[in-house]
Parts: C-alpha cells; sequence; structure tokens
C-alpha cells in the first residue's frame, strides 16, 4: 500500500520488510540515555549486527538493558569516552544541551545522533528560538571534530519495536556522518531519508507536535510518518 507524503499511516497496514541480508552493520554504537528509545534502537541495533554499548547514570540498570539485549551488549561509564564511533544522545531535549556539555573532549571525532524532541507542555509548539533547533544547539557545546546528526525523533519508540520498516528522516551538515548515520538506519531495517543540512533539523523536530496532534484527534498513537516516492 502506497505512503502518503507528509501524513501519518496506521501500523496496521502491510509493511515492506528489509532482508538481514541487506543489513550494513556498523563498528560499535554508544547510546547514552536508558529510556524506551534507547530500548528500541538498541534492540534493533543489536539485531542488526551491531556492536553495542549503554550508558546511564545509574550503572544498575544500565547492566540491566545490555543483559536484556543480548548480543554482546556492553555497559560503559558516564562521562567516559563512549567506545562507539556512533554516539546516541538519547536523552530529553531538557537536559540534552548539559549531557553533551558535559562530555564535551570525550566525542570528539564521534558522530553523534540527538533523537530528542523539543515540543513544549502541550505539544502545540517547539521551545526552541526561531532559527535554531535543539540539534544545533547541541552542536555548538560539542568539539567541531563532532557530527551532530538529526535523526529517529519522527517515529515512535512504541513504533520502532513492531516489525515493520519505517522510514527515518535525518538531517546534518556533514555529508560522511550522514552516510554513517543512512548505513546505521538501514542496518536496523529501517528507510533513511535525507532531509538536508542541520538548520532542517528545525523542522524535523516540528514533526513532533504534528504526530502528536493526528495521535490525539483521531488517529491514535500507533501511526508513522511515511513518505511515498514516486517514479
Amino acid at each position: 500500500m502506497r505512503r502518503p507524503i507528509a501524513a501519518s499511516r496506521l501500523i496496521t497496514e502491510s509493511q515492506v520488510q528489509v532482508s538481514e541480508s541487506e543489513y550494513t552493520p556498523m563498528s560499535s554504537i554508544s547510546f547514552i540515555g536508558l529510556g524506551g528509545m534507547t530500548k528500541a534502537i538498541a534492540a534493533r541495533a543489536v539485531k542488526g549486527g551491531n556492536t553495542v554499548e549503554v550508558i546511564g547514570r545509574d550503572a544498575a540498570k544500565a547492566t540491566g538493558l545490555a543483559a536484556t539485549l543480548g548480543g554482546g551488549a556492553t555497559v560503559g561509564m558516564f562521562g567516559a569516552v563512549p567506545r562507539g564511533d556512533i554516539v546516541v544522545l538519547a536523552v530529553p531535549y531538557a537536559s540534552a544541551v548539559q549531557v553533551a556539555a558535559q562530555y564535551g573532549t570525550a566525542l570528539a571525532g564521534k558522530v553523534l545522533i540527538d533523537i530528542s524532541n523539543t515540543f513544549n507542555a502541550d505539544a502545540t509548539g517547539v521551545v526552541t528560538p526561531e532559527g535554531t533547533s535543539g540539534a544545533q544547539e547541541i552542536a555548538k557545546v560539542v568539539p567541531e571534530s563532532a557530527h551532530v546528526v538529526k535523526a529517529f525523533n519522527t517515529v515512535f519508540g512504541h513504533v520502532l519495536v513492531q516489525d515493520g520498516s519505517w522510514d527515518v528522516l535525518f538531517a546534518g551538515d556533514d555529508a560522511e556522518a550522514k552516510a554513517t548515520v543512512s548505513a546505521f538506519v538501514t542496518s536496523l531495517g529501517l528507510r533513511p531519508l535525507d532531509a538536508g543540512g542541520l538548520e532542517m533539523a528545525r523542522w524535523l523536530e516540528g514533526v513532533g507536535p504534528l504526530l502528536m496532534g493526528l495521535a490525539q484527534n483521531g488517529a491514535g498513537f500507533n501511526i508513522a510518518l511515511g513518505i511515498n516516492i514516486l517514479n
């Protein structure tokens, strides 16, 4: 079934699956944060053949998550240099800039994926000032050699745990970093779609209120954003 351009689709529709033979494993992925999005993305990462490290302030919780994930998932120390070539910053936006700044030079040379949503308390808008985004604010506090890419914020975590090849929209300024993220997304059995430079992150973050509006006004929360590329 065709997926509508810039519109939600019900999860119950039949989906195109990506076979494991098409996966492109990355060398290693580190997740900072132990919430539902980490669990959802990391589970797909392990299944896709990636090496996974989970990091959080609660060492016991991190250890439990690594054990649940299996696949050789390890636990890193919060604040230390992450082992992964890709670092997924999976914390709420309210603390994301602070956490990124705390890591500082430990993120040098990393591809840093910001998955945060910046919508306000009633999910009718974003909290970032006009002309910027959460991802751009994070980019200001990390080393120049750390390349920030916005991704995954347009997909609900409870959708990611379901079978299906969902679309993952992403944006960033560094072509090599975006190619790395695209390959990682593909390894998860998902479809990466490049939205452009990091300035586009504001509009990707604006999808958060859009999805919440759809969910709260009839579509329900079992939805995913999909793009139909016409021939």
